[in-house]
């Protein structure tokens, strides 16, 4: 699973004008926290920004906001830039999305522990978000609630075919991730991928 701009955007791959990081067992423990999932995704989504700011912005104190700046820091995850004044560090995200596949932490505990707590975070930003975007589409035009919004389908195929499918929206999704620079009409949208299985008493056995 992959996250390019905010914690549950999800492919399988990233274009080639994108940069990420797959996560390791140590990375993955530091980012399992509410404080540091949220702080990866506003300098995704924001750009560079202070602890200051960001401590302002996800109603903390910038105290806080550096300790845990430099946690995330230490796994790369997020670096200074060298631009901030004086002890004012500028801080941004050291790549566009990172990526965790659980077969990665089978057998480690506090790994599978971490991950489970990560993808119902990213489960609960997404019902955050789009619940946001409920409440504001009605002062949007016509256009764009007809665009946005959300559909569900069901697909019966195996895994590998299931992974295929996901490289194929992916490629969709990059096709179009900058086709709209240079348009003033033109918006960032969000677009997340969430697959699962509806027998979930049916396990493989492999």
């Amino acid at each position: 699973m992959a996250t390019p701009t905010t914690p549950t955007t999800s492919r399988t791959e990233a274009s080639a004008d994108l940069t990420g990081i797959r996560l390791d067992a140590g990375s993955l423990r530091v980012l399992a926290h509410p404080m540091r999932s949220r702080l990866l995704s506003r300098l995704r989504i924001g750009g560079p920004a202070t602890a200051t700011d960001l401590a302002t912005a996800l109603g903390t104190n910038s105290g806080a906001t550096s300790y845990h700046l430099r946690k995330l820091e230490a796994v790369g995850l997020v670096t200074d830039t060298g631009d901030g004044e004086g002890k004012r560090r500028l801080w941004r995200a050291a790549t566009d999305f990172h990526s965790y596949y659980p077969s990665d932490f089978v057998g480690d505990e506090d790994s599978e522990t971490a991950l489970n707590w990560l993808a119902r975070d990213y489960v609960r930003h997404f019902s955050e978000q789009a619940e946001r975007w409920v409440d504001a589409s009605p002062a949007w035009p016509a256009a764009w609630q007809d665009a946005c919004g959300s559909s569900d389908d069901m697909v019966l195929l195996t895994a590998e075919q299931l992974s295929a499918m996901r490289d194929e929206i992916g490629d969709i999704v990059a096709r179009y991730r900058r086709v709209g620079q240079g348009n003033p009409d033109a918006k960032r949208i969000a677009v997340y991928l969430f697959a699962y299985a509806l027998d979930l008493e049916n396990v493989p056995a492999r």
